[in-house]
C-alpha cells in the first residue's frame, strides 16, 4: 500500500471503531448527533469536499455528489424524525470508502504489475572517463558515446557492441525467457539485461529516441486511446447520473404529492424521502466507471507481459473483432534471410557473374541485394560503379567498369527488351544482363519461419475466417510458401503500391462488422499497416518504424504471437461485456427494489460497493494471460 492508501485505511478503521463503540454509549439528542458526526466526518470529509468542489465548478453529477446527498439526507431525516438513527448514514459512507480503497489498491497493483512486467527503464549509464566508470543519467549520453554494461545491468541506450561477448535476457521486451547471444559488431537495443560478459557499446541514438523510451511511452500513453466501450460508459455516466438524481427528486416529492392530492392518502414524506436517498446510493455508477477502463488497462498490461504492445484500448477492441489476417511474406512468414543457392546459365565464370551482380546491387538495402553481396564475400570497390538506378519491384541498373549492367526479375528483362531463360527451381530469381546481353541468373531462396505453419493453424482455431498472403515474389515462389503454410489466398508479384490496393480491395469486400489485420515487418509496410483496420508489426525489437506505424507491435518475430494477441483481446473484451451486463443488471434490479421500498440502505450499500468490488476483481483477470 502507498501512503495515501494507508491513510485511508487508518481513517476507515478509526471510523469503524467509533461506530461500533457508539452502540454502547446511551447518548441522546444533540450529544448523540455530535458523537455520530465524528466518525462520519473522519471517514467522509474528502467526499463532502469533492462534492462541494464539483458544485462550485458546475460539474455536479458525480458519485461524490450522490454519496454526499444520500448520507447528509439520511442524517437530516434522522434529525427530522428524532429517531437518533445515524448509523445508516455513517455506514454508507464507511462502506463506500472501503470500496474506494479496494479500487485504489486494485488499480495500483495492476499498475505495479505492468511496471514490473515492463521494468526496462534504466537508472543510469556507465561512461568510462579517465580509466574509471562513472554513472550518468541516460538522458545526458550523446550519440557516439562509448558506454560499458556490466553483468546484471540493463542496456540503457541502443548501440553497436564494440567489445565483449555476452548473453542477453530479452524477456522484458519479447515476453520470452530464451536468452540471446551477442558479440562484437552486432546491434543491441536498450531494455535488455546483460547476463554474463562485460560489453562496450557505442551508442547510435539518444536515450529519448531509443527502443526503451519508445516502448515506455507507448505503454504509458495507451490509456489515452479509448475504445468504443469506454466512450459508451463515459456517455452513459453523463446521462445516467443526472437522470437518477432527477428520478430521486421525483420519488421524494412527486410520489407523496400524488398520494396526497390524487389518491387521497397520507403523503408519508419520511418514507418517500428515505426511498429517494436509498435510490441515490444504489444508483452510483462506480462499478462501470472504474471497472471498464481497468479491464482494458489490465488487458494491455497482460499483453505487454506476453511481448505484445497494444497502443490503446481502441486497438485492443478492434483486434478482438478481427476475422481476416493479411500477411506480408518476407520477414513475417519467412525469416527474410536470403541465401544464394545456385547460378544457372551463366555466360562467364560464376564468381565473375556474382561480382557484377554484387557491384550493381551495392547501394541497395534490400535483403536480396544483401544476400548477393554476402555470397560474393569480398570487399567491393564502390568507385567501379556509377549511374545506379533502383527500379521499385523490378531490380537495379548500373554502370560497372563502364559496362551497363541490369540485375532484377523477369519484368526488368522484359522492360529492357532482353531475352532471358526462365528458371525451373522455386525461389527468387535475379537475372543479369551485361552490355545488353543476357549473362545468366542467380537463384535465391528464403527460409520459412519455424512456427509459421503453427501460427496460421492457431489463427484458424482462434476463429479467423480468412488468411491472405501478399508477396512481391513470382507466383511460383509465393504459391509454394502459401501451400506449405496452409494460407487461404495468395497474391504475388506485387509492388508496394499494389499491396495497398489489394488491402483496399479486401476492405471493400469484407462484411462491415468484421475487421482486417495486416501483419508486416513494420519497415517496408508502413502504408499498408496504416490502411488496415489494425496494423501488426512483426520482428519489431529495435525497429522505430514498426513502433511508429503499427497499432500492435510484437516484440519478437514469432508469428504465433498473432493468435495469442487476438485471444488476449477477446478475453479482455469478454470481461468488459461481463462487467457491463453485471453492473447495469444489478443496478436496475436494485433501483426498482429501492423505488418500491423493498430495498433499504444496507442493500443499497451492496448494490454500490459490492458490485464495484466484484467488477474490479473480474477486471483484474485480464492481467493474467500466460495460459492463453
Amino acid at each position: 500500500m502507498n501512503r495515501k492508501q494507508k491513510k485511508m485505511l487508518t481513517r476507515i478503521l478509526i471510523a469503524a471503531a467509533l461506530l461500533i463503540g457508539l452502540n454502547f454509549i446511551p447518548a441522546t439528542g444533540a450529544i448523540r448527533f455530535v458523537l455520530y458526526l465524528i466518525p462520519y466526518l473522519v471517514v467522509g470529509y474528502d467526499i463532502l469536499l469533492k462534492a462541494l468542489k464539483g458544485i462550485r465548478n458546475r460539474q455536479v453529477f458525480d458519485e461524490c455528489f450522490l454519496m454526499a446527498i444520500a448520507t447528509v439526507g439520511a442524517i437530516a431525516l434522522a434529525i427530522y424524525e428524532q429517531s437518533g438513527d445515524y448509523t445508516e448514514a455513517v455506514a454508507v459512507m464507511l462502506f463506500y470508502q472501503v470500496g474506494e480503497l479496494f479500487q485504489s489498491y486494485a488499480v495500483g497493483k495492476s499498475r505495479r504489475n505492468i511496471s514490473e512486467l515492463m521494468d526496462i527503464r534504466p537508472d543510469y549509464a556507465n561512461v568510462e572517463r579517465d580509466g574509471r566508470l562513472e554513472q550518468v543519467d541516460p538522458d545526458e549520453v550523446e550519440i557516439g558515446t562509448v558506454i560499458v554494461v556490466q553483468p546484471g545491468e540493463k542496456v540503457p541506450i541502443d548501440g553497436v557492441v564494440l567489445e565483449g561477448e555476452s548473453t542477453l535476457n530479452t524477456s522484458a521486451l519479447t515476453g520470452e525467457s530464451l536468452p540471446r547471444d551477442i558479440t562484437a559488431g552486432e546491434e543491441i537495443v536498450s531494455g535488455c539485461i546483460n547476463m554474463t560478459g562485460v560489453l562496450k557499446i557505442r551508442t547510435t541514438k539518444e536515450f529519448g529516441e531509443s527502443t526503451v523510451s519508445k516502448i515506455l511511452d507507448l505503454v504509458e500513453n495507451a490509456s489515452s486511446r479509448k475504445s468504443r466501450s469506454e466512450d459508451f460508459i463515459s456517455r452513459f455516466a453523463r446521462v445516467y447520473t443526472p437522470a437518477v438524481c432527477y428520478g430521486a427528486l421525483a420519488l421524494a416529492f412527486l410520489s407523496p404529492l400524488i398520494r396526497l392530492f390524487a389518491m387521497g392518502l397520507p403523503a408519508d414524506w419520511e418514507t418517500w424521502v428515505y426511498r429517494a436517498l436509498t435510490f441515490l446510493v444504489i444508483s452510483c455508477p462506480c462499478a462501470l466507471v472504474i471497472s471498464i477502463p481497468l479491464s482494458f488497462f489490465a488487458g494491455i498490461g497482460g499483453a505487454s507481459n506476453a511481448g505484445v504492445l497494444v497502443k490503446g484500448s481502441n486497438y485492443l477492441e478492434t483486434l478482438s473483432q478481427t476475422k481476416i489476417v493479411v500477411f506480408d511474406k518476407t520477414g513475417t512468414l519467412t525469416e527474410g534471410v536470403f541465401e544464394v543457392n545456385g547460378i544457372h546459365h551463366s555466360s562467364m565464370e560464376d564468381e565473375k557473374l556474382l561480382e557484377y551482380a554484387a557491384l550493381a546491387e551495392s547501394a541497395s538495402s534490400h535483403p536480396i541485394s544483401k544476400s548477393i553481396r554476402k555470397a560474393y564475400g569480398k570487399d567491393l570497390d564502390r568507385s567501379r560503379v556509377t549511374d545506379i538506378q533502383e527500379i521499385s519491384g523490378n531490380g537495379v541498373t548500373a554502370q560497372v567498369d563502364g559496362h551497363p549492367v541490369a540485375a532484377g526479375n523477369d519484368k526488368l528483362m522484359e522492360h529492357l527488351g532482353i531475352s532471358y531463360i526462365a528458371c525451373h527451381c522455386v525461389g527468387t530469381i535475379v537475372h543479369l544482363a551485361i552490355d545488353g546481353e543476357y549473362a545468366g541468373h542467380i537463384l535465391i531462396s528464403d527460409r520459412v519461419k519455424p512456427h509459421a505453419r503453427e501460427a496460421v493453424q492457431a489463427l484458424k482455431e482462434a476463429g479467423i475466417d480468412k488468411t491472405v498472403m501478399l508477396s512481391g515474389d513470382i507466383r511460383k515462389v509465393a504459391d509454394q510458401v502459401a501451400g506449405e503454410l496452409g494460407i487461404t489466398e495468395v497474391y504475388s508479384e506485387l509492388l508496394p503500391a499494389d499491396k495497398v490496393a489489394k488491402v483496399e480491395e479486401l476492405l471493400k469486400t469484407k462484411p462491415e462488422k468484421e475487421k482486417l489485420a495486416f501483419v508486416g515487418d513494420g519497415i517496408n509496410d508502413a502504408p499498408v499497416l496504416g490502411r488496415a483496420d489494425i496494423g501488426i508489426a512483426m520482428g519489431a525489437m529495435g525497429s522505430d518504424a514498426a513502433i511508429e506505424a503499427a497499432d500492435v507491435v510484437l516484440m519478437d518475430d514469432d508469428p504465433l504471437k498473432i493468435a495469442k494477441a487476438i485471444k488476449i483481446s477477446r478475453k479482455c473484451l469478454g470481461i468488459v461485456y461481463q462487467n457491463i451486463v453485471f453492473a447495469i443488471g444489478i443496478k436496475l434490479i436494485c433501483l426498482a427494489l429501492g423505488a418500491l421500498g423493498i430495498a433499504n440502505m444496507w442493500l443499497a450499500i451492496f448494490a454500490d460497493v459490492g458490485v464495484m468490488i466484484l467488477a474490479v476483481l473480474n477486471a483484474i483477470r485480464a492481467l493474467f494471460v500466460k495460459k492463453i
